[in-house]
């Protein structure tokens, strides 16, 4: 748990789930070693599901229509082929 970095990837995150879920299936873990298994997979769970959210809020903004000039920001003129605008 001391070896990952402040903030772990999706993929490390979820890796670290993906093992804690394999421990406790295989039920093999210790009694006393349940607990911080279940605290280090609430943490890795949280960084997973923060990282989901992220890319949820990008996909449903308005990033499908391409970036935008600092011109048309003001106008609200999203066709920049057109040299009239």
């Amino acid at each position: 748990m001391g070896t990952e970095s402040p903030t772990p990837s999706y993929r490390e995150a979820y890796a670290r789930l993906s093992r804690i879920a394999a421990e406790l299936e295989s039920g093999d873990a210790d009694l006393d070693r349940v607990l911080p298994l279940l605290e280090e997979a609430r943490e890795a769970y949280a960084q997973c599901r923060e990282r989901i959210e992220a890319v949820r809020a990008v996909l449903a903004g308005d990033w499908a229509d391409g970036p935008r000039t600092v011109e048309d920001a003001g106008t609200g003129d999203t066709d920049p082929d057109d040299p009239e605008e």
